[in-house]
């Protein structure tokens, strides 16, 4: 999970617990491919709430232009962030033992009103990842051409298995 910086931060990945590293990696590689810088910290809401909102009170000062956090069960680290943060946060549930991740998409998607929480599939990490990448490309004209080369990548992906599908 610790890696060398050479840049500061744009996106903070928030887990729980280090057990939900294996999902929320996703989302760490998939801002990596676009060059994004981004830092990965264990904050649990319930365990530690001052550390989380020292953490997601300075995010923006610190240069953070997005938060994605990870979280299951109760699911309390999107929505308890995205009260510390003015900046966006994408929840992402996190499958658990029992209820697959369904507990943790229904609380990530019932955030009150004024507290927004964007919020992809459960385990849907890496589309979190470029959600944070859309969000900075708006104002960064560089990172907004490498997304649509991305996205003409994905189509040119469907069409060759189209013409690959045996008939």
């Amino acid at each position: 999970m610790k890696k060398e910086r050479l840049q500061k931060p744009l996106v903070g990945i928030l887990m729980g617990s280090d057990s939900d590293w294996p999902t929320m990696k996703e989302a760490s590689d998939a801002c990596n491919e676009f060059g994004i810088s981004n830092e990965v910290k264990v904050i649990s809401a319930h365990r530690a709430p001052l550390d989380l909102a020292r953490y997601a009170g300075d995010a923006h000062k610190r240069g953070l232009g997005v938060i994605i956090a990870g979280a299951g069960g109760a699911a309390h680290l999107p929505g308890v962030t995205a009260a510390f943060t003015p900046l966006p946060v994408i929840g992402v549930p996190i499958a658990g033992k029992f209820i697959k991740g369904w507990d943790a998409l229904m609380s990530i998607v019932q955030m009150p009103s004024g507290v927004p929480v964007a919020t992809v599939a459960i385990g849907g990490a890496r589309n979190a990842g470029l959600l944070a990448v859309q969000i900075l490309a708006v104002h960064n004209p560089g990172l907004q051409k490498k997304y649509l080369e991305f996205k003409a990548r994905l189509a040119e992906e469907s069409r060759a298995k189209n013409r690959n599908l045996v008939r």
